[in-house]
């Protein structure tokens, strides 16, 4: 059996240990690895009547060049944000473009050409890593016949139909150190500071991390808030704190009441727009009601930078094995998941079911805009 896997959307320390263990594994049980550069762009740039650039495209994979990968982060294959499925003539390769206008809007549907490519390279299975863009084009290619068994990362854990994916605790232990260290420049200033994370438009980093870091207030992105409060919150803070300072983390996904996300850029080829600058935004307005001077950080990369912790390389290697294990039992279109506290598995079109957010009426306090985690028996370990 020949597997093919990839790694899609933004890199998250986890994924090389994830490859590596599937190609251990794979090896050992006598089937063949071939690693798919850039995502789905591998799939999607490589010519089949030519020869030159292919190695762009494709890695074989074995256990000597995947021996140590799983002690940094990111990825070997690199990653790209590609949608086979709605893309742009002028964004596509030029051997694809054929008579199609390149100047025109309407999105072309590559996928046709994706299933030759893999019929072409020998490829039995795909093993897709990846959020639930590159994951929701895995179940497209499942739904045309194609086996695939998907795996899911990305440091929002907002996947939809697993209570974990690869790269969240990171991401998590991460932005709470970083959070302890901007205390000293903070205190030492005797300001106030605003801390963005990423997250998109799910709070579940933010709110784990202010209630880990014991920060004094958070912004999800689930709730709008008044920036005249929480200016008073925090002056009321800082007020009673011996050191004279005040923090709070915002969810770059979080907006004012009455405004709106903000986003930047052009659109990536899953209609996403760039996030961030609403920490800016409210660190400019807490400075002008209160006066008193602001630090603002945005802890963006910073998040998902480096090797992964002890939680992330487990669930990685685990997961990487029960992708394994359904393969070995040809259960195709299924995701690995871990649901309460258990590994298991899911159908691959779970993550076009529903979206994650914050239980806001369970975990967060609306109107003192902080983590409100109260009966802490029965819930979730990952207090979703």
């Amino acid at each position: 059996m020949r597997i093919g896997v990839l790694t899609g959307g933004g890199d998250v320390p986890g994924l090389n240990p994830c490859i590596k263990a599937l190609v251990y594994r794979a090896v050992d049980e006598g089937c063949e690895v071939l690693g798919i550069r850039r995502g789905w762009a591998g799939v999607l740039c490589y010519n089949l009547d030519e020869d030159s650039g292919r190695d762009e495209c494709v890695l074989p994979l074995d256990k000597q060049n995947t021996r140590t990968i799983d002690r940094t982060g990111g990825t070997i294959l690199h990653t790209s944000r590609t949608n086979p499925s709605r893309m742009k003539a002028k964004d596509a390769p030029s051997f694809l473009r054929g008579n199609y206008d390149a100047d025109g809007d309407e999105p072309l549907d590559y996928t046709p050409h994706v299933l030759k490519v893999l019929e072409h390279l020998g490829i039995d299975v795909m093993v897709p890593i990846g959020g639930d863009d590159t994951l929701g084009f895995a179940a497209r290619l499942h739904k045309e016949g194609f086996p695939i068994v998907a795996i899911p990362k990305t440091m929002d854990n907002d996947v939809f139909g697993t209570d974990y994916c690869i790269g969240f605790s990171t991401a998590v232990t991460r932005s709470v150190q970083f959070i302890h260290q901007l205390r000293t420049s903070i205190g030492s200033h005797e300001r106030l500071g605003v801390v963005e994370l990423f997250g998109r438009n799910s709070g579940e980093t933010c709110l784990i991390s202010s209630y880990l870091s014991g920060v004094d207030r958070a912004i999800i992105s689930e709730v709008p808030f008044d920036p005249e409060e929480l200016a008073r919150l925090m002056m009321q803070d800082r007020g009673e704190n011996p050191s004279h300072y005040a923090i709070a983390t915002i969810s770059e996904g979080a907006h004012f009441v009455g405004g709106k996300i903000i986003e930047y850029g052009q659109a990536d080829a899953f209609g996403h727009k760039k996030l961030g600058g609403i920490g800016m935004l409210t660190a400019e307005a807490l400075r002008e009601i209160t006066g008193v001077n602001t630090i603002y950080q945005q802890l963006a990369y910073l998040m998902r930078s480096g090797a992964p912790d002890s939680l992330d390389l487990m669930v990685a290697v685990n997961y990487a094995n029960i992708a394994m294990d359904l393969i070995s039992k040809r259960q195709f279109g299924t995701m690995v998941a871990l649901r309460d506290g258990r590994y298991t598995h899911v159908p691959a079109d779970s993550v076009k079911r529903g979206s994650k957010h914050v239980d806001v009426d369970e975990l967060y306090d609306v109107e003192n805009y902080r983590p409100r985690i109260q009966k802490m028996e029965g819930k979730p370990m990952f207090l979703y």
